[in-house]
């Protein structure tokens, strides 16, 4: 029936249309920047594995191509480089069939003895984040001196630098020296409000709850309209008994009144 599809249809896209698939790019190790030839290891930790995502990435030398085409080999919603080269260096992301993306990642690697391992991903406001200064070849804790946007931030002994209950204005590039052995790349640390409690989440809660309720309901009026639409439908090509009885012909009809008159003449000679 017409109404039973339009109601199958309107029941699917509600479905789509409370779908808020999303997905996180995590990178292992976990470090914005690494040794050339050296191995890594990105996902896309995801809400709904029907969705289909894959790892793109924005080089110098290529826009926006996908783990397995050049690059990478795919496993899933993973993607694994085996062998970095600095060709390597860019910004990574997921993205899903239908165009929604994932945070994006950024990752250098370089050729030099010396990087910084910094978090790839933002640090929220008041956490503590732990900066490393590492060579190429062990021992990597050789004292090393830390900057912040060009300016000399400290020197530590052990080659690694902590800073406490971050805000804001720890925002900025930073890049580590080790005497004698060089200099890393900088790298991009952001800082993340807090999210405010409850805010986010209940609202999410709300919208998923309201979807299932419209997606109840039409389920329910959906099964209403095709039992009702059942039980109107004809009950085959049958006419009504009424309309399939022939009338009576005419010589049918005078053989109902003789018999009549004969009936009547036998209860009359009864009676005499």
């Amino acid at each position: 029936m017409e109404e039973t599809s339009v109601l199958r249809l309107l029941f699917l896209t509600s479905l789509l249309c409370c779908t808020t698939n999303q997905a996180s790019l995590t990178v292992s190790p976990s470090s914005s920047q690494l040794f050339e030839e050296e191995s890594v290891s990105l996902s896309c930790e995801e809400d709904d594995s029907s969705t289909g995502w894959t790892l793109r990435r924005n080089t110098t030398r290529e826009t926006r191509t996908q783990c397995g085409a050049g690059w990478g080999r795919s496993a899933g919603s993973s993607c694994n480089i085996n062998y970095l080269t600095q060709w390597d260096s860019g910004v990574y992301w997921c993205e899903s069939r239908e165009g929604a993306t994932s945070n994006t990642i950024n990752i250098t690697v370089t050729g030099g003895p010396v990087i910084l391992q910094s978090p790839v991903l933002p640090v929220m406001e008041g956490h503590d984040v732990t900066l490393h200064c590492k060579t190429e070849t062990p021992p990597s804790n050789f004292p090393a001196g830390f900057y912040k946007d060009g300016s000399l931030i400290r020197t530590e002994p052990t080659g690694h630098m902590t800073i406490h209950h971050v805000n804001k204005s720890d925002e900025g590039l930073y890049k580590c020296d080790i005497s004698g052995r060089g200099e890393s790349p900088s790298s991009w640390i952001s800082v993340t409000g807090k999210p405010k409690p409850s805010t986010s989440a209940s609202l999410h809660f709300v919208f998923r709850l309201v979807c299932h309720l419209v997606v109840f309901c039409l389920f329910f009026i959906s099964t209403v309209l095709m039992v009702s639409l059942y039980r109107r439908r004809p009950k085959g090509n049958y006419l009504p008994v009424s309309m399939v009885m022939t009338p009576l012909t005419q010589a049918e009809e005078g053989l109902d009144d003789d018999y009549d008159d004969v009936i009547t003449a036998v209860t009359t000679e009864h009676y005499f």
